[in-house]
């Protein structure tokens, strides 16, 4: 390692030989990677530290197999012969002895060893993990035990990326030592979620798994730290609302000098509203939703600490309920504030026949119809909606990149269905005189997956699949089914609705078949709006990365406001595959400290 602190200045200035020389230890015994970034950088040098970090990782992307799997051999194994030898580069010795490596029990270093030796079998080389983690401070022996074991079933291809991607992320936090950066506000963003997360409703926290459903002791408990928070962080205003909303008001310049007695509402300075939920699906991650709360909570808090104020004010709003895991009313905080609160909801009961009104009251909440209908927002007093939120897909994760524009939010269309037919006996019934409704449901199955995928950014998924009362000696005389069918445009969604809907009959025609179809949800496509994004790309650019446009094919709180004002979303990536509504749901604090600067370029832009 460099004793003297490197810079872009200094980097930009050298030579080929020099580049190499200073980026030497950044990726384990493999200079080229450095040659080739020099050979492909820009006439006027890298830009960012991020710009720099991501032409290493596109040289090791778009490198041959053979040099991807040598640089992953050129890692040493995880608490294996080198570390016992000490002959570990400096920067090993570092990263394993901060995440305790150095100092195995017996056990422990027996099940390394052990893990060692079957990974090696059934792959050909090294397991390769970020030991230092995606706080950079270390992972538990503990927490590398359990990846090393998750990971050992992955398939090769899955595991070779993930190896590569674990070699990108151990540069990253080398080349933050060697530049003597901290990503200080991504730290506290990862900071707050690990502490929010210690809300988990009974039956899930036991078992160290974070579920959060509307309005139980865990959500309102969630709610107070958020509003805390707040308070915290220096937002003039903080409420929890009639639905459970925790909203936070930083005025702007205007706005805090004092309200006129007899201003008219239009002249008021317009806010931009920003936020997600903090609700979670069962057993889900730390950062779907949250995000999308305590980036821009940081980013208000910088404000506070400088003294500044912006000329438009800027409202974050914590939804209570994005995911429809208890009742029967997704989006039911959004829904309010452009109010589209369906009143059937309060007469709503949960599985365990509590009724929304009366869980409401419970919780202190008005529970009447008229204070939350009052939420609604007036759009004519609000700039717009913007929402950051982790991807929840392995785009960016695959691309290397940590911040994607997203260009249009898909509209849906679910419906659940069944297949009748004739239950009869597996070994008497002849091939040609069944009426397998199973057989016919799996046609449609694959019937989805090519017409989905001819058509770009359009998929269509088969989720549920049951025989009742099924039996290996009986042909299925039902089988019950579900459809989820999303799209960026509204005309393509209806167009592979209205195909799949006329193959199902057309099946069930021809093999003698009869079905029913219940559509449960319809969902519209929210564009961006153009300028929004724009704002969000130009703020992308600003940071020294490429701009990544892409659909979103989850639903998110911007699909709501939609319908009231323009709305624009930034995506993060997420770790591990970009897996989300799962406890494996990941972020990176070098990640959140980009985010978090695309946020403060977008409001600095206003």
């Amino acid at each position: 390692m460099t004793a003297t602190r490197l810079t872009l200045s200094l980097l930009n200035a050298a030579d080929t030989d020099g580049f190499v020389a200073l980026l030497d230890g950044v990726y384990e015994h493999s200079p080229w990677i450095a040659g080739r970034a020099f050979a492909a950088r820009p006439a006027d040098g890298f830009a960012s530290l991020a710009a720099l970090k991501l032409a290493l990782a596109d040289v090791v992307r778009n490198a041959a197999i053979d040099e991807q799997l040598a640089l992953i051999r050129a890692h040493p194994e995880l608490a294996g012969k080198a570390m016992v030898s000490k002959t570990l580069t400096a920067e090993s010795t570092n990263e394993q002895s901060k995440a305790g490596l150095t100092d195995c029990t017996p056990e422990e270093f027996a099940r390394l060893q052990q893990l060692n030796a079957d990974y090696n079998a059934r792959f050909g080389w090294p397991f390769i993990l970020a030991v230092r983690g995606p706080r950079g401070g270390g992972l538990s022996r503990a927490q590398i035990i359990e990846t090393f074991a998750r990971r050992l079933n992955a398939h090769p291809d899955i595991e070779r990326a993930e190896c590569l991607r674990n070699i990108h992320r151990i540069a990253e936090i080398r080349l933050n030592d060697k530049f003597g950066v901290t990503p200080t506000l991504g730290n506290q963003v990862w900071d707050w979620a690990e502490s929010l997360a210690r809300f988990s409703d009974p039956g899930y926290a036991e078992h160290g798994q974070l579920t959060t459903l509307y309005l139980t002791d865990a959500h309102r408990a969630a709610a107070g730290q958020l509003a805390d928070w707040m308070r915290e962080c220096g937002f003039d205003e903080v409420t929890i609302d009639a639905v459970g909303n925790v909203v936070g008001v930083y005025h702007g310049k205007d706005e805090h000098a004092g309200r006129p007695g007899e201003a008219a509402a239009h002249e008021w300075p317009r806010r931009l509203l920003t936020g997600s939920h903090y609700d979670t699906v069962r057993n889900g991650g730390k950062y779907d939703g949250r995000l999308g709360i305590l980036v821009p909570m940081v980013c208000v808090r910088a404000l506070r600490r400088q003294g500044r104020r912006l000329k438009h004010g800027l409202e974050v709003v914590g939804f209570s309920e994005e995911e429809g895991q208890r009742y029967k009313a997704t989006f039911l905080g959004s829904s309010a504030l452009v109010g589209r609160f369906d009143p059937a909801w309060l007469d709503q009961a949960d599985a365990d026949g509590i009724v929304l009104r009366d869980l409401m009251r419970d919780a202190g909440l008005p529970a009447t119809l008229d204070a939350i209908q009052a939420l609604k927002r007036d759009p004519a007093r609000y700039l717009g909606f913007v929402e950051v939120h982790i991807e929840q897909g392995p785009v960016l994760n695959e691309l290397d990149l940590p911040l994607g524009i997203v260009t249009s939010i898909n509209g849906s269309i679910r419906y659940v269905g069944e297949v009748r037919g004739l239950a009869s006996h597996a070994g008497t019934t002849p091939m040609g005189r069944r009426r397998d409704a199973a057989a016919a449901v799996a046609e449609l199955i694959l019937y989805v997956e090519d017409r989905a995928g001819a058509v770009p950014e359009v998929v269509g998924t088969v989720g549920q699949l049951q025989v009742p009362n099924g039996s290996i000696n009986v042909i299925p005389g039902r089988c019950r089914f579900s459809l989820d069918l999303r799209a960026t445009t509204d005309a393509a969604r209806d167009a592979l609705d209205a195909d799949v809907r006329a193959r199902l009959a057309e099946i069930c025609e021809r093999r003698g078949l009869s079905f029913t179809l219940e559509r449960t949800e319809a969902a519209a496509a929210a564009p961006s709006d153009a300028a929004w994004q724009s704002r969000w790309e130009a703020a992308v650019t600003a940071l020294g990365l490429p701009v990544h446009r892409m659909p979103s094919g989850a639903g998110h709180d911007a699909m709501k406001l939609h319908q009231a004002m323009p709305q624009a979303m930034l995506f993060q990536r997420g770790l591990n595959l970009g897996i989300s509504h799962n406890p494996l749901e990941a972020i990176s604090n070098d990640d959140t400290e980009l985010c978090v600067q695309a946020f403060q370029a977008l409001l600095d832009a206003l």
